[in-house]
C-alpha cells in the first residue's frame, strides 16, 4: 500500500508539475493577447452584472439564470483551497506565493472565460431537453477531427468523473468532519451520516435545486468569510504595511526577513511561483474545464455574455477570497510559527492561528463553519460536474442515478476515513483533465476571438 503511495504521489508532481503549470498560466496569457484583453475590459461590467435582476431571470422552463449558473460553478470551486490551500502555499512557497495566485488568476479569467463561453456556445440537449455541456460536448461538437475529437472528449469526461470523487468529494468531507471533531469535538462518524444525507436530499433535486442551494450558500458564505477575515485584517492593521512589503519581497527576491512576518520561511523565486501558481489553480480551476459545464445548464442563447459573467468565478475566488486568508494570515505575525513538534503550522491551523490571534475562540469556530459552508458547496457543485460527465459517457439516465448513490456513500467515507490513495489518484485525474480542455482551447481560439470582438464593438456601439 505504501509502496502504492509512493508511485502515486510521484505520478502526481508531474502532472501538477512545471510542465503543466507553464501551460495552465501559458494558456491563459495567449488567450489574453488573442482575445485583445476584452475580458479583463469587461470585469468591471460583468461584476456589476452579476447582482442586476437581469441575471436571475430565466428564459425557459427547465433551465436556470445566469446568476444560478455562476453560483454553481463558484459553489465546486470555493473550497477548502480558500482557507487550506493559501495558508499552505504561503508556507511552503513563501509569503511571495500569494502574488504568483494573483497572477496566474489574473490570466485564469481570460481561460475560464474562454473555456464557458464555448461551452454554451458547443452545448447539446438531452433526451430530457435538458441543455448539456463542457469541454467533453465543445470537443465533439466543434472538432472537425472526429477521431481526435471522441478520444479527447471521453479522456476529459473520464478525468472528471475520478476527480468527482477526490477534489470535490473524499477531501472536501474529510476537511469538514476533521474542522468539527477538532473545534465541537463531534464524532466524525455523525458528521458523515448528517452531511451525506443533506446531499442526498440536495442532489435527487437535480441541476435546479443545486443550483438553488449554491445561489444561496455561495452569496452568505462569501460574505461571512471576508466580512471575518477584513476584521483580522483591520485589528492587525498596524502590520498590513510591513506584511504586503514581505508578500511582494519575497515574490522577487525569494529571501526570508527574520523574524516577524516571515519568521523562519524561506523560498527560492521558482518555489515561490510553482506554489502560488499551483495553489492558485487548484482554487480557482481556471483551465481544468470544470466550471464550463455548470455554465452549459444556463437559460441564455449569449454565449459570450455568459463566458464573461463566468469569469468573475476566478475573480471573486482568488482575487477576493484567497487574498483575504493571505492578508490576514500575513498581518497577524503567525507565518513561520512552530507547534509543539517543532514543525511549521500551516494548512487550516495556520488560518485559524490567524483568525484566533484576534478574534480568540471565535476564530476557530470562524473557520469551522468556513470550511463546512465552503466544502460542502463544493461538493454539491463537483457532483452536478461528475453526473454531466458520466451522463455524456454512458447517455443513460439510470447511470446518473446510481452515480448518486455512490457519490453519497463517498461522503460518509470521506468524513470517517483519509483516504490518501484515492486523494492522490484523483487528484492526478483531476490534473489531467486540464489537457484536452487546453487543447480545445487553443484550436478554437480563432473563433472564440472573433466572437468576442463582435460582441464588443456590439455592446460599444448600445453604449
Amino acid at each position: 500500500m505504501e509502496k502504492l503511495q509512493n508511485i502515486l504521489d510521484s505520478i502526481d508532481s508531474v502532472v501538477w508539475g512545471p510542465i503543466t503549470l507553464f501551460l495552465l498560466v501559458g494558456t491563459g496569457i495567449f488567450l489574453t493577447f488573442r482575445l485583445r484583453f476584452i475580458p479583463w475590459k469587461m470585469l468591471p461590467k460583468s461584476l456589476k452584472a452579476i447582482f442586476s435582476p437581469e441575471s436571475r431571470k430565466t428564459e425557459s422552463e427547465g433551465e436556470i439564470s445566469p446568476f444560478s449558473a455562476l453560483m454553481t460553478a463558484l459553489a465546486g470551486t470555493i473550497g477548502t483551497g480558500n482557507i487550506v490551500g493559501v495558508a499552505t502555499a504561503m508556507v511552503t512557497g513563501g509569503p511571495g506565493a500569494l502574488v504568483w495566485m494573483w497572477i496566474a488568476a489574473a490570466f485564469g479569467i481570460s481561460t475560464k472565460y474562454a473555456e464557458c463561453a464555448l461551452a454554451v456556445k458547443y452545448r447539446s440537449t438531452n433526451e430530457k431537453g435538458e441543455f448539456v455541456g463542457g469541454p467533453m460536448y465543445t470537443i465533439k461538437n466543434a472538432f472537425k477531427h472526429k477521431g481526435l475529437a471522441a478520444f479527447l472528449a471521453g479522456a476529459f469526461a473520464i478525468f472528471t468523473v475520478l476527480a468527482s470523487f477526490g477534489i470535490g468529494n473524499l477531501s472536501q468531507a474529510n476537511s469538514i468532519s476533521e474542522s468539527i471533531n477538532k473545534t465541537f469535538s463531534v464524532p466524525t462518524w455523525i458528521t458523515g451520516i448528517v452531511l451525506a444525507v443533506l446531499v442526498v436530499l440536495v442532489i435527487f433535486g437535480g441541476i435546479k435545486a443545486i443550483s438553488k442551494v449554491a445561489s444561496v450558500l455561495v452569496p452568505v458564505m462569501a460574505v461571512f468569510y471576508i466580512v471575518s477575515g477584513i476584521a483580522v485584517i483591520a485589528m492587525n492593521y498596524k502590520n498590513i504595511p510591513s506584511g504586503v512589503a514581505t508578500i511582494f519581497s519575497m515574490a522577487i527576491g525569494g529571501k526570508a526577513i527574520g523574524g516577524g512576518i516571515a519568521g523562519a520561511i524561506t523560498a527560492s523565486v521558482m518555489n515561490s511561483m510553482r506554489y502560488g501558481i499551483a495553489r492558485g489553480v487548484f482554487s480557482n480551476e481556471a483551465g481544468l474545464g470544470s466550471a464550463a459545464i455548470s455554465a452549459s445548464s444556463v437559460s441564455t442563447d449569449e454565449h459570450v455574455s455568459q463566458g464573461f459573467i463566468n469569469m468573475c468565478g476566478t475573480f471573486i475566488d482568488t482575487i477576493v477570497v484567497c487574498t483575504i486568508t493571505g492578508l490576514a494570515i500575513a498581518s497577524s505575525g503567525v507565518l513561520g510559527s512552530v507547534d509543539e513538534k517543532g514543525e511549521f503550522i500551516q494548512g487550516a491551523n495556520l488560518t485559524i492561528s490567524a483568525f484566533s490571534s484576534v478574534l480568540g475562540k471565535a476564530g476557530a469556530i470562524i473557520i469551522t463553519i468556513g470550511i463546512l459552508m465552503f466544502a460542502f458547496s463544493t461538493i454539491l457543485g463537483w457532483e452536478y460536474q461528475g453526473e454531466k460527465a458520466l451522463e455524456y459517457l454512458f447517455k443513460k439516465p439510470i447511470v446518473c442515478y446510481i452515480y448518486r448513490v455512490i457519490f453519497s456513500i463517498f461522503v460518509f467515507i470521506g468524513s470517517t476515513v483519509a483516504l490518501d490513495i484515492a486523494w492522490s489518484f484523483s487528484d492526478i485525474a483531476n490534473g489531467l483533465m486540464a489537457i484536452p480542455n487546453l487543447i480545445s482551447l487553443l484550436v478554437l481560439s480563432g473563433v472564440l476571438a472573433r466572437d468576442t470582438k463582435k460582441y464588443f464593438d456590439n455592446s460599444k456601439q448600445l453604449r
